[in-house]
């Protein structure tokens, strides 16, 4: 019984979902509307799940003394910090205010966003090391990969008469092939998606009950 009631929700659910983009009424967009309204109420259920779970995760790393333990120590300070600081923006200023307090907005602006520049700066030379192992001419698809690449990277350099149709060539690369193959990976993720979908509602697919 108690995988029977998910199993029914989801097939109710799904299908009355993917029947409402082919009903052209009131009653189906206000469902729509109501179902996306509950999905950002289950997102937040979740959120506190995952809150919740990085605390655990992070106590049991440090009470084991496992390794990268003191980077457990720094993630609960940050989050405890972020957590005081919009109780504190809140009572400041109300609750529209939680998380444009002062310390709030300053912690994000010079911590986070200096961490996120960093991680990409790193991924900038692991994409650099990868483009480089894909564009080694050992074949005529990665010949042909390499000469592509050298054009459209050729159009953001200023040339004097040679860039005007080095740039109409990167453009045709960029518009025709390029958007050819973008499409046709567009539509096999789109009927993966919709087969997913499918088996998922037929519950073919149980994982998200916990079986494998």
């Amino acid at each position: 019984m108690r995988s029977k009631i998910p199993l029914v929700i989801v097939f109710v659910l799904g299908f009355l979902m993917a029947l409402q983009e082919f009903v052209p009424l009131d009653f189906a967009q206000n469902f729509k509307a109501f179902a996306e309204d509950w999905t950002i109420l289950i997102g937040v259920f979740a959120m506190a799940l995952g809150i919740w779970s990085l605390v655990r995760v992070s106590v049991d790393r440090v009470q084991r003394r496992a390794e990268g333990w003191p980077f457990a120590i720094v993630t609960l300070l940050g989050l405890a910090c972020m957590v005081v600081f919009s109780i504190w923006g809140w009572v400041a200023g109300g609750i529209e205010n939680a998380l444009s307090g002062y310390m709030f907005v300053h912690f994000f602006d010079h911590v986070v966003m200096p961490i996120q520049a960093t991680m990409y700066s790193l991924l900038a030379f692991f994409i650099a090391s990868a483009a480089y192992r894909a564009f080694r001419a050992r074949s005529i698809p990665a010949s042909l990969l390499l000469v592509a690449a050298v054009i459209v990277m050729l159009r953001v350099v200023y040339m004097g008469a040679v860039s005007p149709p080095i740039n109409r060539f990167a453009d045709w690369i960029i518009n025709v092939p390029n958007l050819a193959a973008k499409r046709a990976i567009l539509v096999g993720v789109g009927l993966g998606m919709t087969a997913t979908a499918l088996k998922v509602i037929l519950g073919i697919e149980r994982t998200y009950l916990g079986r494998e």
